[in-house]
């Protein structure tokens, strides 16, 4: 989808650290990421047969190794809806997009969340807080979270809700056993990915006239502690999890893990966590991922915090 000229581009840096300036993103240059090859195929979960000779084409606009603000990354999902939907009223075809990165510090609250699920006074909250219009309760972002926003037409896939909320569950569910074989599941009632009582990835979505945006936040080498400022996504007697965290359980486990097992530092597993991430989407939607080489998006007004 092409988007208006005026738009900026957005850096990619080597590996990021946390920043709580509240100034705009602004543009330099970024790195190519290159294609994703063949991908893993599982029997977890069937995907959904498409009855194109082709994949359909999904632009990605990837920015994973940025601590991009969130209220830019909302406004840039709100713009690339509301082009979606023009063009859907022209009876004109697009590709669907795919955004990938990570985000500065902050707490956000689905449309009808309680903010009793929060552990501080709202007015002095230690990260920006915003309330959006996605499902679920309150959860946080921050560095070493990998956050996909896929803003998609359903009409070419599947118009169910509730069959895409287990999609996403599931691309976790694969990146977890092909990439670090880490058994997770999904916890009946709730939304989101578990390993044990910890959840390691939280869902949450909105979708108008069968266009997808918000979707779900990964944790690989998050630091947990800002977690403990909130109950997150309302669910009191569970704990938060990471990759990181899983695999230094698992490595110190006797009889649970192979001697060989790889000891990955941060950057790495913010890497590794990437491809597969974009592999397993790749697959299971069956979209021919394009990486947009110098993005440029927009940023309208800023939605506003609480």
């Amino acid at each position: 989808m092409n988007l208006p000229a005026n738009h900026f581009q957005i850096p990619i840096l080597a590996c990021p650290t946390p920043k709580h300036t509240k100034k705009s993103f602004r543009p330099q240059s970024r790195t190519p990421v290159s294609k994703p090859n063949q991908l893993f195929d599982s029997q977890a979960f069937t995907s959904p047969s498409i009855s194109n000779d082709r994949p359909r084409t999904c632009e990605c606009f990837d920015f994973y190794k940025d601590l991009v603000p969130y209220g830019e990354a909302w406004s840039w999902q709100r713009r690339i809806v509301r082009d979606k939907k023009s063009l859907i009223e022209r009876n004109q075809d697009f590709p669907d997009t795919l955004i990938i990165l990570q985000h500065q510090p902050v707490y956000t609250l689905g449309t009808g969340s309680s903010e009793e699920y929060l552990n501080f006074d709202i007015n002095d909250a230690p990260y920006d807080v915003y309330r959006t219009e996605r499902g679920g309760e309150v959860t946080y972002h921050g560095p070493g979270q990998l956050v996909m926003y896929p803003i998609i037409n359903l009409r070419n896939h599947r118009m169910d809700l509730h069959w895409y909320l287990r999609a996403l569950e599931e691309v976790v569910i694969r990146v977890l056993s092909s990439t670090f074989s880490i058994k997770a599941s999904r916890l009946e009632g709730f939304t989101g990915v578990w390993v044990g009582d910890k959840k390691v990835a939280a869902i949450g979505i909105r979708v108008s006239q069968w266009i997808t945006y918000h979707g779900l936040a990964l944790n690989v080498t998050t630091d947990l502690t800002p977690f403990q400022s909130i109950v997150p996504c309302g669910i009191r007697n569970r704990q938060v999890g990471s990759i990181k965290e899983l695999l230094r359980e698992l490595q110190s486990s006797t009889g649970c893990v192979k001697a060989n097992v790889p000891h990955y530092n941060d950057c790495q597993l913010i890497d590794i966590t990437h491809t597969s991430l974009i592999k397993e989407f790749s697959e299971y939607f069956q979209l021919e991922i394009h990486h947009i080489i110098n993005p440029m998006l927009e940023i309208e007004e800023t939605p506003q915090r609480n």
